[in-house]
């Protein structure tokens, strides 16, 4: 079966799309990350509920701002992305673990989708790294 590789420029409407996914992205992950660097109630009531020690709450927070910057800066964006992948499935793992319902394992995959489908909409070396192919073409 033959596959033809898809290869399309980034145009302006494509870099908008990925560039507005990101930065909402990044804006919510940027928030949680310095809720958990503050440690306000409800964040560590949510945290004893996942089995998560206090003295973990603050360097889980600053993993997840130092993470996002790098995703946030074009220069770094794939490290990133790599970078809150593993962060992201590490919570997965973690709501997975203690039982939570279906919804929070369905959000934190949908954020790690929403990362890579942000940079790839941005990204036009990244999305000659990982072609779409079309089969029969």
């Amino acid at each position: 079966m033959a596959t033809a590789t898809l290869t399309a420029p980034v145009t302006t409407k494509t870099a908008w799309a990925g560039r507005v996914i990101s930065t909402l992205l990044v804006l919510f992950l940027l928030f949680d990350g310095v809720m958990k660097l503050f440690k306000p109630t409800f964040v560590l009531e949510a945290c004893a509920k996942l089995g998560v020690p206090e003295s973990a709450v603050v360097p889980i927070g600053a993993l997840l701002v130092a993470c996002t910057i790098l995703y946030a800066l074009p220069a770094t964006a794939v490290l990133g992305a790599i970078l809150l992948t593993g962060y992201l499935g590490g919570a997965i793992m973690t709501h997975v673990r203690v039982g939570d319902p279906p919804f929070t394992v369905v959000f934190g995959t949908l954020f790690g989708v929403l990362v890579w489908l942000g940079l790839f909409l941005r990204d036009a070396r990244l999305r000659a790294l990982i072609p779409l192919r079309r089969a029969g073409t």
